[in-house]
Formats: structure tokens, sequence, C-alpha cells
């Protein structure tokens, strides 16, 4: 399984850090990332698509790391069941709230909830997400327009009820998952889902670029530490014998794409 992970940050013109841009074409682990990274602890975080599988593994990841989590997905027995499972070793505050992304009124229940009960919404990880294996000439169009609403409408949603508050604070992460099928040609049987991924990778990197300050590209940006690449280094090469490091882009926040 190919998963891509696209980050993009507000941040200020002022800002001295340099950080990662980071695109991994697999999924990744994130204890090894935020067991170390105390800039996680006390975080507000909202997670879709937490009810299995990879929303499931960061959501835990998150909790792990002392953030405080809000789990959003739309089986609410199951996000019940592991939102007491998370609850019970957390630091932070773990809650549960049903939600269908590509509903603009649940998306926005969804943060006024967040908010009430945790605080500002500090991370968006877009992970809701389906996909139907079928060829376009099946004419599956029901099975087309749930690809459509949740993989691209879902994530606009969920982007565009964040979005005023992180520019306002001028902080603020999102991180939408995508998948390989993005990246390429797009693959045989999955066609309308390959367009949805390639519409996320669009949305990102074009989101990325606008949630940057104009600068004067004449002024001094803060570059990369040899240890920066180091550390990458040490985390492309410390993986299971089953995860496949294939990329990994590392460049200073403010320097141009």
């Amino acid at each position: 399984m190919y998963v891509c992970i696209l980050t993009c940050k507000y941040i200020s013109s002022s800002s001295s850090s340099s950080s990662f841009n980071v695109c991994f074409p697999c999924w990744y682990g994130l204890d090894s990332l935020t067991s170390a990274n105390t800039n996680i602890h006390g975080k507000v975080v909202i997670v879709t698509g937490t009810s299995s599988g990879i929303g499931c593994a960061i959501a835990e990841a998150f909790v792990k790391a002392g953030a405080n989590v809000a789990m959003a997905a739309h089986r609410e027995d199951k996000l019940q069941e592991l939102c007491k499972k998370f609850s019970e070793n957390a630091q932070g505050q773990v809650i549960a709230i049903k939600t269908d992304v590509t509903d603009k009124q649940q998306v926005k229940e969804l943060v006024r909830r967040t908010e009430c009960s945790l605080g500002p919404v500090g991370i968006l990880v877009n992970c809701a997400g389906i996909g139907y294996y079928t060829l376009m000439k099946n004419l599956k169009e029901d099975e087309w327009d749930r690809t459509i609403d949740t993989n691209c409408k879902g994530v606009t949603n969920c982007i565009g009820v964040v979005l005023d508050g992180m520019i306002k604070k001028k902080s603020g992460h999102i991180v939408n998952i995508s998948s390989d099928a993005g990246k390429k040609n797009g693959f045989p049987g999955l066609a309308v889902y390959s367009g949805s991924k390639f519409f996320v990778e669009g949305l990102s990197q074009a989101l990325r670029l606008e949630a940057k300050d104009l600068y004067d590209v004449s002024s001094k940006i803060k570059i990369l530490e040899p240890d920066d690449v180091a550390q990458a280094c040490i985390y492309a090469t410390s993986q299971p014998e089953y995860v496949a490091i294939n990329e990994i882009l590392i460049q200073p926040r403010e320097a141009p794409m």
C-alpha cells in the first residue's frame, strides 16, 4: 500500500525556523516522529477517518505524543470504542465526534465541538477516504460520486472550516493523506480514485504556496542544518524491512518551492 502525506504550515514571514516539507510515498509510523516532538504536546488535533486503518493509527500516535485529539468518523460505535481505549493512557484529552466529512454542517459542528472542548484547532489531518476498484466502462456512477464527495469535497470542507482561524493566528498544520495513485499515471480500475488523489496533490501543493507570506527573495532564509538531513537518513534506514522509504524532500519552509 502506498500513501503520501502532504503537509503545509501557516507561519509568519518573520519566522526563523527551518522545517521539513515532506512527501513520503509510503505509510510510516508516527510514533518514531511524535514521541520525541515536544511541539505536539498540548496541541489540539482533528483527525478524520479514525474508525479504522491509517486514521486510527494517526489519532493514536498523536494521543501518545500528548496532543488533545478529536477523533472524527461516521461509524459511531467503533469511534466511541477506540476513543475509550486511547483515553486510558492519554496525557491529553480525547473526544469522539461522529462526522460525515461530505456534509459541511457536520464538519462545522465537528470544529465547533472540538474548540469548545479542547481549544482552537492547531492541526488538521484529513484522512477520511474511500475507493472502489472498478473499470470506468462499468459506469458505477454512485461509486464515483461517493469517491469524489469523500476524497475531494471532504478535504475542502474540513480545510474551509479551520483555515480562517489558522490564518488569523499565523499558525497551524494541515496534513492531507493522499496516495501513490495521485502521483503517477493513475491505476487501471481505480480511475476515479486516482483522479481524486491527483486533486488532493494539487490542492496541497497550491495551499502550501498560498500559506506563505510574500517575501523578498533577497532576504535571509534559515537554511537547513546538517543534522536535519542526518536525522532524515537515520529515519529512512531504521524502518522495518517491509517499509520502503522511496523519497524524502527536505527544504527550508520559507524557501521557494
